[in-house]
């Protein structure tokens, strides 16, 4: 359906033995991502658990290329490798930079500001396990309210920073949201980005049981939960409009904070406003959006 071969389909970016821990979301992303991609391509990763799982010298899990870069500056370290490509007449090879919620949200986000604005040719992802996790789960500011990490033993008092609001400023050609609940869609949107010139961002809720302290086979159920209590839309923004794509089920948040460890602390009244901010955000968002939802059913 999406114009590729049996074999293209078939093929794996991601090989079997990496770092990854059981039931880690953002292993599943990546593998999602590179398959999509397909072959030939350049991957970018940086310090953090993105590079301990596909690329800790001197071993590489990718079947691609793999450039292991600075914690900063994973959208440059792309965006220059895709030049040279360009110069060499290979610009038709695609450029990946994968990223956490630490290299995008926080210590990457003014070089990735950059490349944005000087629409480089790459497709950056990032891959939000919402915490510093390789170095002990530390918060980001991607860490939602009131979760639990180690610097903040009794919950997060600061608010998760809006990035798709901040790569909407930079009127990127393509912008998206996926989760690894919906596979689908989210290789649809790789796939889509691939055949796109111009910088593409793809954003990607990866849960992790480490961090978030829940079961090894909890990860697509949380990631299903995420898109259903409306804390994750799913959307694109293309040339700066932004299209839903589909529509979640209205479940109470409570079930998904319920379901994770790190917010076995909070009381009823934080749970509650918790779902005031995701229903505020999703009815703001419903403002930012020109065209309607299809209402695409999910399962």
């Amino acid at each position: 359906m999406d114009g590729r071969t049996l074999k293209q389909r078939e093929y794996e970016g991601l090989r079997p033995g990496h770092y990854a821990c059981p039931g880690c979301g953002m292993a599943i992303a990546m593998r999602l991502v590179l398959k999509a991609l397909g072959s030939p391509a350049v991957v970018v990763s940086i310090p953090g658990c993105n590079a301990i799982i596909g690329n800790t010298y001197p071993y590489s899990a990718f079947n691609v290329p793999a450039f292991h870069s600075a914690f900063e500056i994973a959208a440059p370290t792309a965006a220059g490798i895709a030049r040279g490509l360009e110069i060499r007449g290979q610009g038709d090879i695609p450029v990946v930079a994968f990223a956490g919620d630490g290299g995008t949200f926080d210590i990457g986000l003014q070089s990735l500001s950059g490349a944005a604005d000087r629409n480089e040719n790459i497709l950056y992802v990032c891959l939000d396990n919402e915490a510093y996790m390789n170095t002990g789960i530390q918060s980001s500011s991607a860490t939602p309210p009131f979760a639990w990490t180690m610097t903040t033993p009794s919950g997060r008092t600061g608010r998760k920073k809006r990035i798709m609001e901040i790569i909407l400023a930079h009127r990127i050609p393509y912008a998206a949201t996926a989760s690894i609940a919906f596979p689908e869609d989210l290789m649809r949107k790789v796939i889509r980005a691939r055949n796109i010139k111009g910088m593409r961002f793809i954003y990607i809720l990866t849960p992790c049981p480490t961090g978030w302290r829940t079961p090894e086979d909890a990860t697509l159920r949380l990631s299903l939960l995420a898109v259903h209590c409306k804390v994750l839309p799913i959307l694109e923004i293309v040339e700066g409009r932004i299209r839903l794509n589909m529509m979640p089920k209205n479940i109470p948040v409570s079930e998904y904070l319920k379901a994770q460890g790190r917010y076995r602390h909070l009381k009823e009244e934080e749970m509650e406003a918790i779902q005031r901010e995701v229903d505020e955000d999703w009815n703001r968002l419903l403002k930012l959006t020109e065209e309607s939802p299809k209402g695409q059913s999910l399962s």
